[in-house]
């Protein structure tokens, strides 16, 4: 028989949980770097303005999520690199949260310097949720102005990036901002009472982890003859790696966070890998690979093994199991096998709102969440686990963390030559294990 928790309890217990073991930092909420009154914010009675920097797909649901966590929120500014795409989010937003959007021609904000008007036009709180690259800087700017930030994952596609976030993050403890990442299972109340359960010892010692996340290619965007090849890379920059990362760092970081989570956000002494591209070779998708395999290493013995793939017609699943001396755990099942025999049958939540339910409810109590260790950990795993698999070399977390390149050139305009160019054939060239490929890294 599997113990059930009966205990329902009301959808802002899980809430209150988390705050109670968040750093509590005492004072007032600051809102665009001026401190409000905590008792405005609490009975709603003062606009909580927010602005969306990256208009995409999620972008556009992270702007409809904030709007859940409270009628007083009000998107009032938007910031994206093209045009249609902005106009396109606008229309969507509109046509589902009409009372809570009020974004005016003068805060509609296109161009590469678009989230620098955004930071500078009044919003309170900024939702970061732009190609990959662009992250580390734009969070950066944001804490800087000093506002309240929700930053989409992956925080950054390269080391010297994650530095950038760590530093960030630091600074918005200082200036008592709240920082809430993307990485959304960590809001899931199933989810969390089941890795609660894992850390009081459910299963015993963990002695491995597997983490799946196997699915279909990502959409890709067709070329209009109209747009520079560098036009063409931006809009479809999913499938490009100086761009997004690949697919650990777009797919795979889900399920590297919640393995890290499991072992309590420490990172591990080595890693090696394989990949490559088999399937997806149309110019469409790019230079990234297909497949990804990466085993991590930890001090204490545990390996964790990552497996991601993005092919069509194939077996798809996204799971976590937990492996202990006494039991294993089905992360995603809120379940436990072994001695202990246990069911989560709590309450259900969106853990996309969740994700901003309490980021706003820390903004008003003045208590301010800050994930700035675990988003930028998580994502530097995935940086390491796409290292391993594009060179084919055992690489130690040390060695990794003294990567100094930047993928992205640091100056990108629609009419720039992008670093990675179509053969006479259009396709793009991929890296090679075993060739050098570490050198993309500047590590050795």
């Amino acid at each position: 028989m599997y113990d059930k928790s009966k205990a329902r309890r009301k959808s802002r217990t899980p809430r209150r949980e988390f705050l109670k073991t968040s750093a509590a930092l005492a004072g007032t909420a600051m809102v665009g770097g001026l401190p409000i009154s905590q008792t405005a914010y609490a009975a709603g009675t003062d606009a909580i303005k927010i602005g969306l920097i990256g208009c995409g797909g999620r972008g556009t649901q992270a702007a409809q999520n904030a709007m859940t966590a409270g009628k007083e929120i009000q998107l009032v500014a938007m910031a994206e690199l093209f045009r249609d795409r902005l106009t396109d989010s606008l229309k969507r937003l509109s046509d589902t949260k009409t009372k809570q959007v009020a974004v005016k021609d003068d805060h509609c904000f296109v161009g590469f310097d678009a989230y620098k008007q955004l930071i500078q036009s009044g919003v309170d709180v900024v939702l970061i949720a732009p190609s990959s690259c662009f992250i580390p800087m734009i969070l950066k700017a944001a804490i800087d102005a000093g506002k309240h930030v929700f930053c989409e994952k992956p925080h950054g596609i390269d080391i010297p990036g994650m530095k950038m976030c760590l530093a960030a993050s630091e600074e918005a403890k200082k200036k008592n901002l709240a920082l809430v990442s993307g990485l959304c299972w960590r809001y899931d109340p199933g989810v969390r009472e089941t890795m609660k359960r894992v850390h009081d010892g459910a299963i015993g010692d963990i002695v491995a982890i597997q983490e799946t996340y196997v699915t279909r290619p990502y959409i890709t965007r067709e070329r209009k003859p109209e747009w520079t090849e560098m036009e063409y890379q931006l809009r479809n920059w999913y499938h490009f790696n100086y761009l997004s990362g690949d697919q650990t760092a777009q797919q795979l970081i889900h399920s590297l966070d919640k393995a890290s989570w499991a072992l309590g956000d420490k990172p591990p002494i080595s890693a090696w890998g394989m990949g490559g591209r088999q399937v997806c070779l149309d110019p469409l998708y790019g230079d990234q690979y297909d497949h990804h395999a990466v085993v991590f290493e930890y001090a204490n013995g545990v390996r964790v093994y990552g497996l991601t793939r993005d092919m069509p017609d194939c077996y798809n699943d996204t799971s976590d199991f937990i492996m202990g001396t006494k039991g294993r755990c089905d992360l995603l099942k809120n379940r436990i096998d072994g001695e202990t025999k246990w069911q989560y049958d709590g309450p259900k939540e969106n853990m996309y709102n969740m994700e901003h339910q309490e980021l706003f409810d820390s903004i008003r109590t003045g208590k301010p969440l800050n994930n700035g260790h675990y988003m930028c950990l998580s994502t530097s795993l995935a940086i390491v686990a796409q290292m391993v698999c594009y060179s084919g070399q055992m690489i130690s977390w040390e060695k990794a963390m003294q990567s100094k390149r930047r993928l992205t050139p640091e100056h990108l305009g629609l009419d720039s030559e992008p670093p990675v160019k179509p053969d006479k054939d259009g396709r793009y060239p991929a890296p090679m294990p075993g060739k050098g490929a570490l050198d993309l890294w500047q590590i050795g």
